[in-house]
C-alpha cells in the first residue's frame, strides 16, 4: 500500500525505474517512447550525461546557498548565458522551481512596477480563455480553462479574459489569417478600453498554447498587433514560454516566431529537462532599473530561489541545446514529424485539426470533420486514449475540455529534441494504433 498522495487516487500505475535516451523504463522492464516529455519538459531525453555529471559537481562543490546571504556561479552564468541569447530588452533573470512560481513572480512584477512608477491604480491583469499559466493561485487566476478553475473560483483574483487566437474552431470562412488575428487582437483593446487604460497593469498569453488547446500557434501578425496595443496604452506584455519555449517551437524563445519580444517572460519545463525543477522569469532593463531606483527590493520570493544545484543543470542544459544545435534540429525533425502527421492522420474520420510548430504538435479529435462538432465529453476519449498509448509503449499528453473547458479533445506531442526520424516514425506507429483502439469503441 503506498502512502504517495497520487493526482488520481484510483490510478494503478507503474514504477518507473530508468531512462535510455527518449524511453522510460518501468520495474518490469516494459519501454515506453517519452512522446510528450512528460509534460513538454524531457527535451534532452532520460540520459543525458553532460547534465547529470553538471549536478553531481555542482553537489560536490555547493548543494545550497540561501539568495538572501549569496549569488552562485552557476546562477550567474546562467543568467548570462539566458540574456546573450533573449529577445528584445530582456536584461534580468529571477530563478524559480517551475512555471507556476514564474508566473507568479510575473504578475507580482508587474504590479510592483507600475506602483514604483507612481500609478497605482494599475491592477487589472487581462489574459485569454482557455490558457494555462500555473496552478497556484494568482497563476489559475490568470488561466483561462473552466475546468480547472471551477471549483477553485471563490479563491480566485478577479482578471479579465478575452478569446484566444485559435484559428481552427474560431476563424469564419470569410476570413483571412490576419484578418482574423487582428479581429481577435480587437478583443485586448476593446477591454482595455472598457477596464480604463489607466487601471490595467498587463496582458499575459502563451506565444503557443499548450496543455489547453494542444499547441495552437497564434495566426501572423496576431502579436505584432498585440504587441502595439500594449505599447499605446502602456501595459506590460507578458508572454508565457513555460510549456512552448527553451527550443520546443524551433526557436530558444517562442516568440521569436512572431517577431515580437515582452517585456516579461516564463520559462521553466525545458530549462532544467526534467534534471532539476527550475523556471525563471526574465525582464526588461527598463523594469529592474525602475526598481532598483525605486524601493531597490522585489517584494517576493521563495526558499529555493536560484538554487545552485537546478541553476547548474539548467547551464548544462541551455549549453547543449546550443552547442548541439538542437534548436535548428527541432525544426528540422518537426517539419519532420509534422509529415508523417499529415500522412497518417490527415483523412481519418476524426481528426480535425493537426497543428504546432516545432517538435509540439497536437491533434483535435472531433466528431464530425464538417462541422467540427466535438464529441460527448462523457465518452472520456482523452483518459482511453492515455491508457491505450500506456499500453501501445508510448507517453503522450491528451485532454479533454478544448474548446470551452468541456466539450472537445485533443492531444499533445512533445518528444525529446534527440529523437531520431526513425523514433518518430515509431512514436506516430504507437499513436496510431492507440487512437484506432480508442475509437473502435466509440
Amino acid at each position: 500500500m503506498s502512502h504517495v498522495f497520487p493526482r488520481h487516487c484510483h490510478s494503478d500505475l507503474p514504477t518507473a525505474v530508468g531512462g535510455d535516451g527518449c524511453f522510460l523504463i518501468d520495474a518490469e522492464g516494459k519501454r515506453y517512447f517519452d512522446g510528450s516529455g512528460g509534460a513538454a519538459v524531457s527535451c534532452l531525453g532520460h540520459s543525458n550525461d553532460r547534465v547529470r555529471e553538471a549536478i553531481k559537481a555542482q553537489v560536490d562543490k555547493l548543494a545550497f546557498a540561501h539568495t538572501g546571504f549569496f549569488t552562485s556561479e552557476p546562477a550567474e552564468a546562467l543568467a548570462d548565458l539566458l540574456v546573450e541569447h533573449a529577445p528584445g530588452g530582456l536584461d534580468r533573470v529571477y530563478f524559480v522551481s517551475g512555471g507556476s512560481e514564474a508566473v507568479e513572480a510575473a504578475i507580482k512584477l508587474a504590479r510592483q512596477y507600475h506602483l514604483e512608477r507612481g500609478e497605482p491604480e494599475r491592477r487589472h491583469l487581462i489574459a485569454r480563455r482557455q490558457s494555462y499559466h500555473g496552478n497556484t493561485l494568482g497563476a489559475l487566476s490568470a488561466g483561462g480553462n473552466a475546468w480547472r478553475r471551477a471549483q477553485f473560483a471563490p479563491l480566485l483574483v478577479e482578471m479579465s479574459h478575452i478569446a484566444p487566437c485559435y484559428e481552427y474552431a474560431d476563424r469564419n470562412d470569410a476570413e483571412s489569417p490576419e484578418a482574423y488575428g487582428e479581429r481577435v487582437a480587437d478583443e485586448l483593446e476593446a477591454e482595455i478600453l472598457r477596464l480604463g487604460p489607466e487601471t490595467v497593469m498587463a496582458f499575459i498569453a502563451e506565444p503557443v498554447v499548450g496543455a489547453t488547446l494542444g499547441a495552437v500557434p497564434a495566426v501572423p501578425g496576431y502579436f505584432k498587433r498585440v504587441r502595439e496595443i500594449c505599447d499605446r496604452h502602456g501595459v506590460l506584455l507578458i508572454l508565457d514560454e513555460v510549456m512552448c519555449g527553451m527550443g520546443r517551437t524551433g526557436h530558444l524563445f517562442a516568440c521569436e516566431a512572431d517577431g515580437v519580444a515582452p517585456n516579461i517572460l516564463c520559462i521553466a519545463k525545458g530549462l532544467g529537462a526534467g534534471y532539476q525543477p527550475i523556471g525563471a522569469m526574465l525582464c526588461s532593463a527598463q523594469i529592474y532599473e525602475t526598481i532598483a531606483q525605486g524601493s531597490g527590493f522585489f517584494q517576493h520570493g521563495h526558499t529555493y530561489v536560484g538554487h545552485p544545484v537546478a541553476a547548474a543543470a539548467g547551464l548544462a542544459v541551455v549549453q547543449e541545446m546550443l552547442e548541439r544545435d538542437l534548436v535548428p534540429q527541432v525544426q528540422a525533425r518537426g517539419a519532420y514529424l509534422e509529415q508523417a502527421l499529415q500522412e497518417r492522420f490527415a483523412q481519418h474520420a476524426h481528426v480535425g485539426d493537426i497543428r504546432g510548430r516545432g517538435l509540439f504538435r497536437g491533434l483535435e479529435f472531433v466528431a464530425d470533420r464538417s462541422e467540427k462538432r466535438p464529441f460527448n465529453p462523457k465518452l472520456g476519449l482523452a483518459g482511453k486514449l492515455k491508457k491505450a498509448a500506456l499500453a501501445e509503449g508510448l507517453i503522450c499528453y491528451p485532454m479533454p475540455g478544448t474548446r470551452d473547458g468541456r466539450l472537445g479533445d485533443h492531444v499533445l506531442l512533445a518528444p525529446p529534441f534527440i529523437a531520431t526520424e526513425a523514433e518518430l516514425d515509431g512514436m506516430v506507429d504507437r499513436l496510431s494504433r492507440a487512437v484506432e483502439r480508442t475509437f473502435a469503441g466509440v
